[in-house]
């Protein structure tokens, strides 16, 4: 095996030389180095990974209790809209009770007023019917001057008297 006349025994002796060379230039050092700073790379970004994932969870939490608080103040909006709408409902309710109560005594008024206009019309034509009634009356029976004033002067107490 150590015939110098073999190839192996060169391949060996290139591949110690090359370790040897390896370890004078210090490259396994290095490369420890570097491993080593891409390993506390990686911590690093893992750490800031966590935190951020943190952040965001307290931002989600964060969000879905303003979320919940929303929800709530929107349910206690709703629930004093309804509470006005009945109160405005109630109000309009009360409100056209009055007016219908309003409107039927000015019909009843109008009524009231319309029977007595009419009582009174037909009471005048009454009175206007039996005064001519009477003067024609008295015109046939009592004759002359005498009965001329006489039916005058009745009409005119008369009209005096219904009036």
């Amino acid at each position: 095996m150590f015939d110098p006349e073999n190839p192996l025994f060169w391949v060996l002796v290139a591949f110690v030389a090359f370790v040897a060379l390896l370890v004078y230039f210090r490259v396994p050092a290095i490369l420890g180095k570097a491993l080593d700073e891409r390993a506390e790379g990686i911590r690093k970004e893992l750490d800031e990974a966590r935190k951020l994932r943190e952040e965001a969870q307290a931002l989600l939490s964060d969000y879905q209790r303003k979320a919940r608080e929303a929800e709530k103040e929107a349910e206690s909006i709703i629930e004093q809209a309804k509470r006005e709408a009945e109160a405005l409902a109630a109000d309009a309710r009360k409100a056209l009770t009055e007016t219908l109560e309003r409107r039927s005594k000015i019909a009843e008024e109008k009524i009231a007023r319309a029977e007595a206009q009419a009582l009174s019309e037909v009471r005048s034509t009454a009175v206007e019917t039996a005064l001519a009634a009477a003067q024609e009356i008295l015109k046939s029976r009592a004759g002359g001057e005498t009965g001329n004033t006489l039916v005058s002067q009745s009409i005119t107490d008369l009209r005096g008297k219904l009036n």
